[in-house]
């Protein structure tokens, strides 16, 4: 599984002209997920994220996590970031998991992070077209690849 993690003041989720999801204080996560991730990625993953410390504590250091400062989440499916570039100029999304795969580890993604977060975890749609809109705090925007476990 692969995250693009913003740290946002704020991020929603538009379909169709009409918003399904939205939060404050928070994380818009970008999921990715390939063939080969499992049920321990997305234990993993979620544990993670949830006690990842990159919000501000009284001294405006980044020490403290989503769980410490009460803020939200938005998860958005990403197959995009599995894409390849290797060959060409038309990238290659063979590493993206199937749907079949996919969807029941994305719903499960979001249990586990409810789970770990101990709140609702706003979505947007699976395999949607869908307008992201964010105010990215800082910025701050991480990265986090559950294969390379970094």
């Amino acid at each position: 599984m692969r995250v693009v993690l913003q740290r946002v003041k704020e991020a929603s989720v538009t379909i169709d002209g009409k918003i399904v999801s939205s939060i404050g204080k928070g994380f818009l996560i970008l999921l990715g997920i390939e063939p080969s991730d499992s049920q321990l990625d997305v234990e993993w993953l979620a544990a993670k994220i949830s006690k990842l410390r990159v919000f501000g504590d009284e001294n405006d250091a980044m020490n403290n996590s989503i769980l410490d400062c009460d803020g939200d989440a938005i998860v958005v499916s990403q197959f995009t970031l599995h894409a390849s570039t290797k060959k060409g100029n038309r990238p290659s999304f063979i590493k993206a998991a199937r749907p079949e795969i996919a969807i029941p580890l994305y719903q499960s993604f979001v249990q586990q992070l409810e789970k770990e977060m101990c709140k609702k975890v706003q979505t947007g749609e699976f395999g949607a077209m869908m307008d992201v809109a964010l105010i990215n705090d800082g910025p701050v925007t991480i990265s986090i690849d559950s294969q390379s476990r970094e």
